[in-house]
This record gives structure tokens, C-alpha cells and sequence, in this order.
């Protein structure tokens, strides 16, 4: 009997530890909103319907407000005015709005179950305790109805953009905060990126008949609609109504955004794999035009590179500030540039696969989206537009050495709201995440990374992977130890620094910065001739996968040891010496990097 307690125990245990680091929670929301375009005032009813795969009894629940950033003395205001380069999109506007100017969200009732909840609204994050606590396994109802006012600040979300697009709705209803292994996340929202849970979405929404809707989720009643959503084969039946009801389904999501316009343009383009890819705009047309087909071309590089696209809609729509990816969708504007144009839809697509389908984390590990999708945008540029460059990646490396030599970097485990300048928030989370990968590249092999990057999509998607798993993946896949470069590269401002000096036919290499790494040393002879020497780190425990056959592998060489030697078994003179011709090592000063006779 006692054996058999033990086994059962030992069930139990193992099943809590696997479900603690594997488990999602999961929502399902129904929503009915009706928009007033002329006050920019709306209604809404939400219903979510919530269960607790957690092992944790939950007895409070968290809502975000977004819109309540958009006031004169709220936090996303006044960390702009005391922040030393506040973004230009914000800088001191909000500080300026006016009382009908002001974004806002109000929820009027909340009840659990049909009984009321008492909740308590500070700013962006609501704070509800329920009635009865929700056991593991368990769902509950929450129910809420809610009032909002659309902010005239365009922060990715507002009215009247600068383009003209009257309303670009993003972050903009009482969204349930992530609850996960590390518990509840309700950050404020200061303008930051975000965190959300595994959702199903019914929305509706009622508009001004004239207004074209396009955003998360698929269509439901594009009969009813029209605006180049039905069948053009099948009578169109409208309301006398003023206003239409669009009706949208979205599954397995995080999010749900739209925009709206009566001038709105909509083309409807079929991509790989027969995804609709659907276009709203209404300015610079040519462009728009044109981003059609490249668009598809990016779809298809990213399936080939990363794993399918796991929807059969995506929306490329005019609206916003800038460039922001959501569910389903992106919000860019302009378009009157059309390098820009494809570079943002390059970046704010790749975002479909680096956050919308794997979902980390955004407020904690930002360079895992962020950097992820401007490695695989910077891929797709130089494929999609053919501009066949041997580093595509240069200019995340130029930009992460300017900040590494600043004295203004944070580490990239600093979270997102809390970094003392905007500048290096996005100099870490952009160029430097993307050099993560770069580099990776050159650890491992580029094969390696190519597995590693499938391989951690097909095993996270529609999960919320950590740092850790990912260099879990790119370890079983290398058969090296990587938590080395984790730790050095996103934990501590720690540089690569290296120098080569070279004296009677030996190398002799010196460590000067604290990160340790495995060098590739090219030799250049009198003759033309070539010879690349390969340095592995002890810390790894092997080489990369990948090496030409003619590569001259050195002896281990152990970190802690500042300097390393080794001869060049030639009698031709040697021209130069060069380390990393790759030009993949984040190297902070390429001065010292190379000598030449």
C-alpha cells in the first residue's frame, strides 16, 4: 500500500511540474459594440467565458484599459514628459488634450456567473475578486458591459490619423490580463508592448452603413456587408438601417483589432496556401497597389523560413502611427515611400509568426519579437527584393555597436517600460534581438539555425515561449551548450571584444571584452592563397555544424584565458590576418579585428 501511495504521489507531482511549464489558459470572448462616428463614443457587452487550465485556484481577475493612457496626468503621459527622448509620436500631446479629446474606458458593470463584482479601476488595469474561486480545470462567465471614447492622440490606436483614416482601433476594449507559470501580468500600459491570453472571438460591431471595417477575424456576414466582402455571384441583401452590424470570428488569438473609414479602398489578394490577404487604404494608391503582390511573396518566404501560417486571413490596412502588428492583421501609415511601405508590412508581417502565433511574452522579452522579426524581415527584403547582400543584417550590427559603446545600454532582460531612454529600448529590443539570431547563425551553422527556427515554431505555436525554450530547441538541435550566450547576451551588458596580432608565423589572439566566443580566424597569404582557422570555446562543448573540410580546427580555447596562440604551419609569407570575415561576431571594435603586412 505504501508503494502504491509513492506511485500515485509520484503521478501527481510529475503531472503538476509537466502542466505548470506546459499549460495555457484560454478565453472565449463575445463582444457587441456600437460605434458613434460622429462623437467617436461607443457601447459595449462583453461576455468571456474562462477556464482555468492553470494548477492554481484563481480568485481575482485583472482587465487592461488601454484608453484610459490617453488622458492629461496618466502614467503613459507623464513618463513621456520625464523620459530624456520621449517618443516624438507622444512627447507632450497627451498633456494637451482636451475634455472630449481625451481616450477613455469605462466598465459600468461586471458580474461573474450573474452575481456582481465589486472592482476597482486604477488607470489602465481593473482589479475584480471573484464570488466563487475558479479550480483548476474549471471555467467561469464573466460578464461586463463598458463605455469608450476613441482618443484623437494617435498612439497606434485613436481617430483621424494622419492619414485621414477616421478610426483605428487597436487596444481598445476591456481586454482580461495573461495569467501564466509566473502568475498574474496587469502592467500598465505606458505605451509599451503586451501580453494576452489564448482567445476564441465572436465580435460584433455596429457602424455608420458607409464606413468599410477590416481587422481580426473572419467575416461572417459578408452578404450583409458588401464593401467588396461578398460574393460577387450572389445578390446583395442590405438593411434600411443607417448602420451595418459586422459580424467577425477569430480563433486561437491574443488580440482583436480593426479600423474603419468610409473612403477605405478594399482589395482582397489570394496568398499561399489560400490565405485571403486583404488590403484597406485610401491614399497613395500606386503603392498600396504594388505592396499587393510583394506581399504575397513575403507570406511565402516566411511559411518557407519559419513554419505555415496558421490562419487563412491577414489584413494590411492604412491606419495607426507608423507600424503595429496585431491579431490577424497590421496598422501602417502612409505609404507615400514605398521602401518604407514594404519594409514596415515586411516587419509587422513577420510579426504574425514572432508574437501572434508564439506569443511571448512582449513586456518581459521584447527582442524575442521585436528582434526575431527584424532578422526574418531583413531575410525577406533581400530575397523578395532581390538585393542578394552577403550581411543583411549590417545595419542591426552598426546600430547595436553604436549603443553597446554608448554607455547606454540596460540589459535586454530589462523589462519593456523601464529603460532610461527610448532610444536604447529600441536599439536592444530591435537590432541587438535580431543580432541575437544573426549570431546564433554563426555559432551553430546556418543549417542549425534554419532547424533551430522551425523547430521552436512547430513546438511553440499558440503556446508562450521563454528565452529558455528557445535555447533549449537550438541546443538539441546543435548538440552544443548555448546557456553561455543566453546568459552573457540578454542578461548583462557584457561586449565581444577582440584583438589579433600576429609576429614569426604565430597568431596570437587576446579576449578583451567579457563574452566569451569561438573564433574564425581567415589567413591571407603573399600568393592569393586563403586558410581559415576555426577557435571552439570550451563553454560550448563542440564546434558548429558546418565547416568546410579545409577548415584548420584549433585546440579548445578556455575562456577564462585571456590570450590564445597558435602556429601557421606555412612557408609562403602571410599578407594579413583577419578575424570573423564572416562579418556575423558582434565584435564592438572591428579596430583591432584585423592586421595586415
Amino acid at each position: 500500500m505504501k508503494n502504491l501511495f509513492a506511485f500515485f504521489l509520484f503521478l501527481f507531482v510529475s503531472f503538476f511540474c509537466f502542466s505548470q511549464e506546459s499549460w495555457q489558459q484560454k478565453a472565449e470572448y463575445f463582444m457587441d459594440v456600437d460605434i458613434n462616428v460622429e462623437t467617436f463614443e461607443y457601447d459595449g457587452f462583453q461576455e468571456i467565458i474562462y477556464t482555468n487550465n492553470s494548477p492554481d485556484t484563481i480568485t481575482k481577475v485583472y482587465y487592461h484599459l488601454f484608453f484610459n493612457a490617453f488622458k492629461p496626468g496618466s502614467q503613459m503621459d507623464v513618463r513621456s514628459l520625464n523620459v530624456a527622448d520621449p517618443d516624438r509620436r507622444v512627447q507632450d500631446r497627451i498633456s494637451l488634450l482636451k475634455e472630449g479629446e481625451f481616450g477613455d474606458i469605462k466598465v459600468v458593470s461586471l458580474s461573474q456567473n450573474g452575481d456582481a463584482l465589486e472592482f476597482a479601476e486604477q488607470e489602465t488595469v481593473l482589479l475584480a475578486r471573484l464570488k466563487k474561486p475558479l479550480l483548476p480545470g474549471k471555467k467561469t462567465k464573466l460578464q461586463l458591459s463598458f463605455k469608450g471614447r476613441v482618443p484623437k492622440q494617435i498612439r497606434r490606436s485613436g481617430r483621424n490619423n494622419a492619414d485621414g483614416v477616421a478610426l483605428s482601433m487597436t487596444q481598445w476594449y476591456p481586454k482580461l490580463a495573461e495569467y501564466d507559470f509566473e502568475g498574474w501580468h496587469p502592467n500598465p500600459y505606458i505605451g509599451r508592448e503586451f501580453h494576452g491570453v489564448w482567445s476564441d472571438y465572436t465580435v460584433s460591431l455596429s457602424i455608420d452603413k458607409s464606413y468599410v471595417v477590416g481587422g481580426t477575424g473572419y467575416l461572417q456576414n459578408p452578404q450583409e456587408i458588401g464593401h467588396g466582402y461578398e460574393n460577387a455571384e450572389k445578390s446583395l441583401k442590405r438593411p434600411d438601417s443607417k448602420k451595418l452590424t459586422w459580424l467577425f470570428y477569430a480563433p486561437n488569438v491574443h488580440d482583436f483589432a480593426w479600423a474603419a473609414d468610409p473612403d477605405f479602398i478594399h482589395d482582397i489578394v489570394e496568398g499561399p496556401n489560400n490565405v485571403e490577404l486583404h488590403f484597406l487604404y485610401k491614399t497613395h494608391l500606386e503603392n498600396w497597389k504594388k505592396i499587393q503582390q510583394h506581399s504575397v511573396d513575403l507570406m511565402t518566404f516566411f511559411n518557407n523560413k519559419i513554419g505555415p501560417y496558421p490562419w487563412k486571413q491577414y489584413s494590411i490596412i492604412q491606419g495607426g502611427d507608423g507600424g503595429m502588428e496585431y491579431a490577424m492583421c497590421t496598422l501602417i501609415t502612409g505609404g507615400e515611400n514605398y521602401g518604407r511601405l514594404f519594409g514596415t508590412t515586411a516587419h509587422e508581417m513577420g510579426h504574425a509568426w514572432f508574437q501572434h502565433a508564439l506569443a511571448n511574452n512582449e513586456a518581459k522579452h521584447p527582442w524575442m519579437d521585436e528582434g526575431f522579426a527584424s532578422y526574418i524581415d531583413a531575410l525577406a527584403e533581400n530575397v523578395v527584393l532581390k538585393k542578394n547582400k552577403k550581411n543583411p543584417f549590417l545595419g542591426s550590427y552598426q546600430s547595436y555597436r553604436r549603443l553597446a559603446n554608448s554607455k547606454m545600454e540596460q540589459p535586454q532582460t530589462t523589462h519593456s517600460d523601464r529603460y532610461s531612454f527610448n532610444v536604447a529600448y529600441g536599439v536592444s529590443a530591435y537590432s541587438k534581438g535580431a543580432v541575437f539570431l544573426a549570431q546564433l547563425g554563426y555559432l551553430i551553422g546556418e543549417e542549425a539555425l534554419d532547424k533551430t527556427i522551425k523547430r521552436y515554431y512547430n513546438e511553440f505555436l499558440f503556446k508562450h515561449p521563454t528565452p529558455n525554450d528557445f535555447k533549449r530547441v537550438a541546443e538539441k538541435v546543435s548538440d552544443l551548450e548555448l546557456e553561455w550566450y543566453l546568459n552573457d547576451w540578454t542578461r548583462t551588458v557584457n561586449t565581444i571584444d577582440y584583438s589579433v596580432d600576429y609576429n614569426n608565423n604565430e597568431v596570437v589572439l587576446k579576449r578583451i571584452g567579457l563574452i566569451p566566443m569561438p573564433l574564425e580566424v581567415e589567413v591571407s597569404f603573399t600568393n592569393g592563397e586563403k586558410q581559415l582557422y576555426y577557435v571552439p570555446l570550451d563553454l560550448m562543448r563542440g564546434i558548429k555544424k558546418g565547416l568546410d573540410n579545409d577548415v584548420v580546427v584549433s585546440p579548445v580555447w578556455g575562456w577564462a584565458n585571456p590570450l590564445y596562440r597558435f602556429k601557421i604551419n606555412s612557408k609562403t609569407p602571410v599578407s594579413s590576418v583577419l578575424i570573423d570575415p564572416s562579418g556575423l561576431l558582434a565584435d564592438v571594435d572591428l579596430t583591432n579585428n584585423s592586421i595586415s603586412f
